[in-house]
């Protein structure tokens, strides 16, 4: 397959997903085991920002990554001294009843503008009806009010529940992580598949084409493993609601961050121009309500950085 152009993402790349960590600030106590271990380290703007606009990134989504009421405001704190970070997705429990005191306390602090919306590690939770809990549905209530969407991290046997969540409260934008984690080291698609056209029928609910290397096989994935879960989601969301997301650092488990835009690049090779603006820029811009400001020297073909499997 020839080379793609960083032409045919438009003005730059909106990176929809990242996370940093400091560990001596806290604990990331989810990286546990030797798989992990790579991850136990510092990861911040500092090493991503070279990676990403290397790439042609200029913007980017910051994610929490644990469950602690202080990590969100400095998050924030980061993004207002950040010429990379537009947004961030933050996390606070949904379940007390004072989740609108909470989120209107976050955009009043420093850096407030760029919260954009919230996330909980629902992937954790023992129940797989967690999303549509009554305390649960009344903080995403909480959420939609503030104007604010919310990131969906669940595994395939939790969609059915982010389904009944998102056509109960129509009003807010359900933006899912990951592809919702398929099974893509196995090669199933069933019964995934099904349960991502029932909620990409859905018109307040949008994708991330990210995650993907590391729920296929770290060591030998190629673009050809990746390409049904890609083209199914592509399919059922279509790239007006689907989003490029880096998924940096656990990327790093699998692939480089050249190689994870190679990837995502490859597999919307056949769309339009103006569709792999969509997928590449504008529908996290839309999404997120992102400001971008697009440098005028920005590397024009950041598909060659680096070859992917």
């Amino acid at each position: 397959m020839g080379a793609v152009t960083g032409a045919d993402h438009g003005p730059g790349i909106v990176d929809a997903h990242h996370h940093v960590w400091d560990l001596s600030v806290r604990d990331q106590d989810w990286i546990t085991g030797p798989e992990l271990a790579p991850l136990r380290r510092d990861f911040s703007l500092v090493d991503l920002a070279p990676e990403a606009r290397a790439a042609g990134v200029t913007a980017t989504v910051l994610v929490q990554t644990i469950t602690v009421p202080e990590e969100t405001p400095e998050f924030l704190a980061t993004a207002a001294r950040s010429d990379l970070v537009a947004g961030v997705v933050g996390w606070t429990d949904l379940t007390v009843p004072d989740v609108a005191d909470t989120l209107a306390g976050l955009r009043a602090g420093p850096g407030g503008e760029h919260l954009v919306g919230m996330r909980h590690q629902v992937q954790g939770e023992p129940d797989p009806r967690w999303l549509v809990r009554q305390e649960a549905l009344r903080g995403l209530t909480a959420i939609a009010e503030a104007g604010l969407v919310y990131d969906l991290v669940v595994k395939p046997h939790q969609l059915a529940a982010a389904v009944e969540a998102a056509q109960r409260l129509p009003g807010l934008t359900f933006v899912l992580d990951h592809l919702g984690k398929p099974p893509i080291a196995s090669g199933e698609l069933a019964p995934w598949a099904e349960q991502i056209r029932r909620l990409a029928a859905l018109p307040n609910t949008v994708c991330k084409l990210s995650g993907m290397v590391t729920e296929a096989d770290w060591g030998s994935w190629t673009v050809d493993d990746l390409r049904p879960y890609a083209d199914t989601v592509l399919d059922a969301f279509g790239p007006g609601r689907l989003m490029f997301g880096s998924d940096w650092p656990v990327c790093r488990l699998a692939a480089t961050y050249a190689e994870v835009l190679a990837a995502a690049d490859r597999v919307t090779v056949e769309l339009s121009p103006a569709e792999r603006r969509d997928v590449f820029t504008g529908t996290a811009v839309r999404t997120y309500g992102l400001t971008i400001t697009v440098p005028p020297d920005l590397p024009q073909d950041p598909s060659q950085e680096t070859p992917c499997a």
